[in-house]
């Protein structure tokens, strides 16, 4: 019995993580934004407010890349939906595929911060010199004004470092909620 106590408890610590990350983008918990589809998307009335989206682009020590977005702010109404760009290039003289992870702030705001499409679903790779325009198409779901903990933000700002991808080949991080 104690054999299979420490098993069990061997195996939660493995999946600690992956069920972490389950938990943040169901909940938009520290951050984490939401994934929805593009019918859910279109039900979305846009809303009387408006807010301003700030766009920040980080690299990861070592990842020879350059990688900055192409607009600073955007202001839309909440609701509505919009399309940002980011440029990576791979300034190395090899292949190198990398990974982007993502946030925003204020953490509150997570929840409320929906992609329709992103880049940072799948890792990328980009081939020695290449450069590349990534888009992102978002809206914030006009129940932000609906939460007293939310309702005054009146910028958010979306962040993304890119990370070499662990073992350098590319595939698809589903990050998508089976909900929505």
């Amino acid at each position: 019995m104690a054999a299979g106590v420490a098993l069990a408890m061997l195996g939660l610590g493995f999946a600690a993580v992956p069920l972490y990350r389950i938990f943040c983008q169901v909940t938009g918990f520290g951050g984490t934004t939401m994934r929805v589809s593009e019918a859910r998307a279109a039900g979305v009335k846009v809303a009387a407010g408006h807010i301003s989206v700030r766009f920040d682009a980080n690299v990861e020590r070592g990842l020879d890349w350059r990688f900055s977005p192409q607009q600073v702010t955007q202001e839309m109404r909440i609701g509505q939906r919009k399309m940002a760009y980011y440029k990576a290039e791979n300034r190395s003289a090899q292949p190198i595929t990398g990974v982007a992870s993502f946030n925003v702030e204020p953490e509150l705001a997570g929840k409320y911060f929906n992609k329709i499409q992103c880049f940072c679903f799948n890792q990328q790779t980009l081939q020695a010199g290449q450069a590349v325009d990534m888009p992102v198409i978002y809206y914030v779901d006009p129940a932000i004004l609906q939460d007293p903990e939310t309702k005054d933000i009146r910028q958010i700002t979306l962040s993304y470092t890119f990370h070499k991808a662990a073992d350098g080949t590319a595939k698809t991080l589903d990050r998508a909620d089976p909900a929505r």
